[in-house]
């Protein structure tokens, strides 16, 4: 598990690799003191604690660069402001915490974060089988960004390659359950991978877009708003 920490200020980068390290055990988190200096590491992380207010890139303008490298950590804001709670949506952050920390919330939030890694990890492991024109594939469903109608197949698009299959897009969206949207008539999504939307369209964190219908638009903040209520269950923000 990688973790890191990015805050300007010293005592709270050690206090959260203290607690951090008392939960997990053999885990050493990175400490940085800017947005600036953990975008130029590029590793990849899978719990990121990130400052709100910081000097050069803040943490949200970190936090959409992050996510512009198809990051899929999971952010922890920090900050002393509750009104960045807003900010957060819109880079798909898992919670904050409001400074001064307390002990008992961090570790509430930490808990419920690495069960969230747990949790997307048993979910790529659900497989979908889709057939080509030569053989039968095996795709993990959490790999699958979103499906795309193209004529009598359909393209899914992953995290490595776009596949052309052959199947309809209702038939595809049955098998691939609620964790996915028939947003468009040509579009199916993961949620799991939406970063921005709007009245028309959908951006996902690897910078995809695609069409979101006006008339679906209602309902699909509706059922957006209930897949990361399911996800949540005491994770949201």
């Amino acid at each position: 598990m990688e973790i890191a920490i990015c805050d300007d200020e010293t005592a709270i980068q050690e206090q959260i690799k203290a607690w951090v390290v008392q939960e997990q055990q053999g885990i050493s988190p990175k400490l940085y003191g800017s947005g600036d200096s953990l975008l130029a590491d590029g590793t990849q992380f899978d719990i990121i604690f990130l400052d709100i207010q910081m000097e050069g890139a803040n943490g949200i303008e970190t936090a959409r660069m992050l996510r512009e490298r198809d990051e899929e950590a999971i952010l922890i804001f920090i900050t002393g402001i509750r009104e960045y709670v807003f900010d957060a949506f819109e880079v798909a952050a898992f919670h904050y915490l409001l400074k001064p920390i307390e002990e008992q919330k961090f570790r509430q939030v930490f808990r419920r974060a690495v069960r969230e890694l747990e949790k997307r990890g048993n979910q790529r492991r659900e497989l979908l089988v889709v057939k080509t024109k030569r053989q039968n594939i095996i795709l993990e469903k959490g790999n699958i960004y979103y499906v795309e109608s193209r004529g009598k197949k359909v393209a899914v698009h992953t995290a490595g390659e776009t596949i052309e299959v052959y199947s309809s897009m209702h038939g595809l969206a049955g098998q691939l359950g609620t964790g996915f949207y028939r947003c468009h008539r040509s579009y199916l999504v993961n949620m799991a991978y939406v970063a921005e939307y709007s009245h028309e369209s959908i951006i996902l964190s690897n910078g995809a877009y695609v069409y979101l219908a006006k008339e679906k638009y209602g309902e699909f903040v509706k059922a957006y708003m209930r897949y990361l209520r399911g996800q949540a269950a005491g994770n949201s923000i």
